[in-house]
């Protein structure tokens, strides 16, 4: 009886061992993967409120098309004010540079002989005060007021003397470089100003189709806030596993071709564009039961004649090229 048990055990080990090795790949050449379409979260750099949405989900759009827009009113406002303010400080900055006018300094020079004139002749004055008050014939009060007019005089000479310096010499180096930077300052800002007031526009980085949308008109959004979620149609990927002893069928630029379940009879066409530098355990979604537990390489095939029909996460077979 056990000798009949053990043949029976050892037929259908022989039996499981063969239906497996007729069901696996001969050679290897045969991979499951699936389609790897990218995604992106399309925002408004600024914030505002939407005036204007031109596409809804299953749409298709072309790069640089326009999907949405915001009111454009704060945006142009914060853009004049940044020009008007760019336009004065380059008339500042072009009045630094030219120096001052030849009739300031003229002035200045007349102010100066004005102030010697009257300090001279305040000093003059209180010379002869003090001659009288030596004598007793004016008070100590008169000396004192003859000798504050004289003083102030002179301090009006100084003040007229460095007025005229400076109008002769111009202006300091740190003056002008001060006005250079706020110059270039108010350049970045009216620049700053442009930029956002073109990104009050949303366009679409590239050809794709609009999953989601998540702004109406009249809604306020803010800035980064997602307004759409576009799938991009190019590049389309597949991702796809092989075992270590098949690597060396699938280098980088291998060409393959692949099918769907949907439709087995249109195969697409793609090369190996990437092949993982480290193994990694098999994703569950992604191969055969009996192969989850293997370690495998990552593989991205490029897919050189995409439509429609690849759609995001579809099973994929992927067989080499003849």
């Amino acid at each position: 009886m056990k000798q009949r048990i053990a043949i029976l055990a050892l037929l259908l080990t022989v039996i499981g061992g063969y239906l497996w090795w007729q069901g696996r790949p001969a050679d290897g050449s045969i991979l499951y993967g699936n389609v790897d379409i990218r995604d992106v979260n399309l925002a408004f750099r600024v914030g505002g409120r939407v005036v204007q949405v031109l596409v809804d989900e299953g749409d298709r759009v072309k790069a640089g098309q326009l999907l949405a827009r915001l009111d454009p009113a704060p945006l142009t406002h914060s853009r004049d004010s940044a020009l008007a303010n760019l336009a004065a400080l380059t008339a500042a900055n072009a009045l630094i540079h030219k120096g001052y006018r030849s009739e300031e300094t003229d002035r200045a020079r007349a102010a100066l002989a004005a102030a010697e004139a009257a300090a001279l002749e305040a000093d003059q004055q209180w010379r002869r005060q003090s001659a009288l008050a030596a004598t007793g014939a004016i008070s100590r009060g008169q000396l004192d007021t003859a000798r504050s007019q004289r003083d102030q005089t002179q301090a009006q000479v100084r003040s007229a003397r460095e007025q005229l310096a400076q109008l002769e010499t111009g202006y300091r180096p740190e003056e002008i470089a001060q006005s250079d930077a706020q110059l270039e300052g108010a350049k970045a800002a009216l620049a700053s100003a442009e930029l956002a007031l073109a990104d009050a526009n949303l366009t679409a980085p590239s050809d794709g189709i609009i999953i989601s949308r998540a702004v109406e008109n009249g809604s306020m959004v803010q800035s980064g806030a997602t307004a759409f979620n576009l799938s991009l149609t190019a590049p389309v990927w597949v991702r796809a596993y092989v075992e270590e002893p098949w690597l060396g069928h699938f280098p980088s630029g291998a060409k393959v071709t692949l099918t769907t379940d949907s439709r087995p009879d249109k195969p697409y066409h793609g090369v190996v564009g990437f092949v993982s530098p480290t193994a990694e355990f098999t994703p569950k979604s992604v191969e055969t039961p009996d192969l989850r537990t293997h370690l495998v390489y990552r593989l991205r095939i490029v897919v050189q004649d995409p439509d429609p029909a690849l759609r995001q996460g579809m099973p994929v077979t992927v067989r080499l090229a003849p």
